[in-house]
């Protein structure tokens, strides 16, 4: 149970930073970037890929089954 809220908490952080990278990326959209240029930058940048890496963490945490509580 304590790894699971472990867990939960490390991507819920790390979903935190992607999804704030990505709204401070959007600062380039009022440079003149349209959206494609936009998303051509954001996804080369590593710290963008936290968000599905965060999302990704916290699903397993709540849907991957417990098999101790079966028993």
């Amino acid at each position: 149970m304590a790894f699971r809220l472990f867990l939960l908490l490390t991507g819920f952080g790390l979903a935190v930073s992607g999804g704030v990278s990505l709204i401070i990326y959007l600062n380039l959209l009022a440079t003149g970037l349209n959206l494609t240029d936009y998303l051509s930058f954001v996804s080369t940048r590593f710290e963008c890929y936290l968000l599905l890496i965060g999302i990704i963490i916290i699903s397993v945490s709540i849907y991957y089954p417990d098999h101790r509580q079966e028993k």
